[in-house]
């Protein structure tokens, strides 16, 4: 009765299964096979890398020989497989080999001679065990790990696309390289990435570290839709994070359920929900920013914004209500003509510019009485008519359609018309936000003029606030002399409040604090920023997640809510679906992939080859592991060491595997020509990096200075421009910054730097997993 037998027997071109196009049929054994395993029961298990790690049993050594070999488990692992295969271990290589070797691998420099020297004098049982201490404590650790983080970060110093801008994020390298030298465990490296923004009060590093997905693409060609490309990132981070984190290959079930691996369409779409509600989309100006800070600035800061929140608070100080001295305060008051205006003009007197405003506020009597006039502007632009100004809405982002915008041009103005006459008080101006655009209002005039046109009150403003101005117009406000025309007795408890605050306003003891307020104000938008880092931030008001047909963010389906694969573990129950809850599910314990796939990576970094040889692809696509055994206990040893990654190398590069020769005979050779078994020590090419770092420094030019922005060492001129960009060519940087490692050089997507990329580093316009290893005639 079983439809697979049916299939697989059947003579009919369209129901036989693989069918004759798809290439070779079934084998008569191969039939066999299927009718025996259906009639054992058809037992079948999830794919080997859907499973949990379990802690393997240590294989024994019986051989007394290798039994002395052996340094840690790693090396009974590895045996048991040589001794499977008929292999025995090398040699150990000699000890100028070893510390060249390790030195290289650890901190991406070759030992200098006085280290090789001391290493080779030192006759100690834990000679070694001290170098490999050492290297790991050198800054130079961070730096060569950092280029492997970088590569799967994307990490690079432009926007790619066509226009390919230049994009200042340099911080996050630096986060990552100070990470790494202080040994931050794997799973606090990981959230702080996914979602360091999400954590309680989160630190500026934590916030820098979202910069990890914000590494994608962003396309400002003239033209272009953002939410294309805002969703084109989108998918990128919902790739990168499953191959990074999980060697999964995810992204053909963007446009259809997976082929291969049990992942549907539907299940692409909710785990691109956790990262569909960030507040980037697709802006030139790469937009939200995090404004970063030396320690001691951060630390000026911090005074200072608690002197000026104590400031605020004597400011706004009101002490139990003095009925005496309010009366004495109400015989300082005169009886002024009140300014009365029909008309409120705001204009830029005697120069040329664009007048954006976001809301202009007309009090009288303590209310606002713009809003029932009628606006007008000396041009429109930009749809910016002039009643956005009167609408009621502060908002200055000029999408949000509530700010005003003229043509650039001679005297522009904008005018309220009140509909009569009216007392004024006072008038807030709110300014247009966005980086640069305030301070187009610099220079400003506001006029009132009565019911005939006339001026009757004028006032200019050299320099704009950032935000809002509020304007006092009226000597004494009009409901203060309304409020004074009432009898003592007869004042109610607002009232009486109203009086106390004005006379309060009034006082020397009130302007002395505004003065010093204002000082230190200047003094904290004095502390200039070193960079800014385009980061990560969720949005109050989530997106709505669909399904996209064959992957067409224009043709939609079924809503979906964010989720994970249901083959592999649940989020934890009752947690919110978030990008935080998704970091933490990440590193988890029942987690079957992370730690096998970090275990591997490092493995590969070392030994040339990784234990899964497809370190990109872990499921049912992938390689087997050669030794599976292995992966499974530094897996289970990395998550049991609190996902230690110092500790991970250490004990990789402590084995006796990882110490023996490189040399191999021809009988190894035959047996074992890629080295899959471990028979012999690893031999691998030096990165694009390592290439470069080691010619500086055998030619004693390397500089030792780390982090700061991107650098830019000579290269040829090309004299070539990127479309709708400017030159790829650049100022070759001058001094110790002509000589600093690889890992420090800008990095343009569409014109990277050619030696690096002559030895195989790619351009990073999407995650590396692992790099390419060949040979030609250019790296020779």
């Amino acid at each position: 009765e079983s439809e697979l037998i049916d299939r697989v027997e059947s003579d009919d071109d369209d129901e036989v299964t693989p069918q004759k196009r798809m290439g070779k049929p079934l084998s008569a054994r191969e039939k066999e096979l299927l009718r025996k395993w259906l009639h054992s029961g058809a037992k079948y298990s999830r794919h080997w890398s859907y499973v949990a790690p379990k802690r393997p049993a240590t294989p024994t050594i019986e051989d007394e020989k290798f039994r002395r070999w052996k340094v840690n488990e790693i090396d009974a692992f590895t045996l048991a497989k040589m001794a499977s295969k008929g292999l025995k271990p090398a040699e150990a290589a000699n000890r100028y080999t070893i510390i060249r070797r390790l030195s290289l691998d650890l901190t991406g420099l070759p030992p200098s001679l006085d280290e090789v020297d001391a290493f080779l004098q030192d006759k100690s049982d834990n000679a070694y065990e001290k170098l490999v201490d050492r290297l790991m404590a050198k800054p130079a650790f961070g730096e060569r790990w950092a280029s492997v983080w970088l590569d799967l970060a994307r990490y690079a110093d432009s926007a790619g696309y066509a226009e390919d801008r230049r994009r200042t994020i340099w911080a996050f390298r630096d986060y990552v390289i100070r990470s790494l030298n202080a040994n931050k465990p794997f799973d606090q490296f990981t959230i702080e990435q996914i979602a360091g923004d999400m954590l309680p009060n989160p630190k500026p590093e934590q916030l820098i570290a979202t910069a990890f997905h914000r590494n994608t693409l962003t396309n400002s060609e003239g033209g272009t839709s953002d939410e294309e490309f805002r969703s084109a990132a989108v998918v990128d981070r919902v790739n990168t994070t499953l191959a990074v984190w999980m060697g999964t290959t995810m992204a053909c079930a963007q446009c259809h359920n997976h082929k291969y691996d049990p992942i549907s369409q539907k299940e692409y779409f909710e785990f691109y929900a956790f990262f569909n509600n960030t507040a980037d989309n697709d802006r030139p100006n790469e937009s939200p920013l995090f404004d970063v800070y030396r320690e001691d600035q951060i630390e000026k800061r911090r005074k200072l914004v608690a002197e000026l929140n104590d400031l605020k608070q004597m400011v706004n100080r009101f002490d139990s209500v003095d009925m005496k001295w309010i009366e004495s305060q109400m015989k300082t008051l005169k009886d002024p003509k009140p300014i009365r205006g029909r008309y409120i003009r705001v204009e830029l007197p005697d120069r040329t510019g664009i007048l954006s405003l976001a809301e202009v506020q007309v009090f009288s009597g303590g209310k606002n009485i713009a809003t029932q006039g009628v606006a007008s502007q000396s041009s429109t632009d930009y749809a910016g008519p002039a009643k956005y100004a009167i609408d009621g809405n502060t908002n200055g982002v000029f999408e949000k359609k509530s700010t005003t915008h003229t043509k650039n041009e001679k005297n522009p103005w904008w005018q309220v018309d009140l509909n009569t006459v009216h007392d004024i008080d006072s008038i807030t101006l709110w300014n247009r936000q966005g980086r640069g655009l305030p301070e187009r209002l610099n220079g400003a005039r506001i006029t009132i003029l009565d019911g005939k046109g006339k001026p009757v009150w004028t006032r200019d403003f050299p320099k704009a606030t950032a935000k809002e101005r509020q304007i006092d117009v009226a000597e004494i406000p009009s409901n203060i002399l309304r409020i004074a025309n009432i009898e003592a007795a007869q004042r109610n408890a607002k009232q009486i409040e109203t009086l106390q605050k004005y006379f309060w306003k009034r006082t020397k003891t009130y302007s002395d604090l505004q003065a010093l307020l204002l000082k230190k104000q200047n003094l904290l938008a004095g502390i200039k920023r070193i960079t800014t880092v385009p980061i990560m931030s969720e949005m109050a008001k989530p997106r709505t997640t669909k399904i996209q047909i064959r992957g067409n963010y224009l043709d939609t389906g079924e809503t979906v809510s964010a989720g994970t694969p249901a083959i592999f573990p649940e989020l934890r129950k009752g947690a919110d679906r978030s990008r935080l809850e998704l970091a933490k599910w990440l590193v988890s314990r029942q987690n079957p992939l992370t730690s096998r796939v970090v275990v591997n990576r490092f493995w590969e970094k070392l030994f040339g080859t990784g234990i899964v040889l497809t370190s990109e692809e872990f499921g049912n696509q992938g390689d087997l592991p050669s030794h599976p055994e292995l992966l499974d206990y530094l897996a289970v040893e990395f998550i049991d060491s609190g996902w230690d990654q110092k500790a991970l190398i250490k004990k990789i590069v402590m084995s006796a595997t990882y110490r023996q020769s490189s040399s191999v005979s021809e009988s190894k050779r035959k047996l074992d020509p890629a080295n899959r078994y471990l028979a012999r020590g690893p031999r691998l090419r030096l990165t694009a990096e390592m290439v470069r770092d080691q010619a500086l420094f055998a030619g004693g030019l390397l500089s030792s200075k780390m982090y700061g922005p991107p650098v830019q060492p000579p290269q040829p001129k090309f004299g070539l421009k990127a479309a709708f960009s400017g030159s790829v060519d650049w100022n070759d940087s001058r001094g110790e910054d002509r000589y600093r490692r690889a890992v420090y050089t800008e990095w343009r997507r569409s014109a990277p730097y050619p030696s690096m990329s002559t030895f195989d580093k790619s351009n990073l316009e999407v995650c590396e997993i692992k790099r390419a290893s060949t040979n030609t005639p250019l790296q020779a």
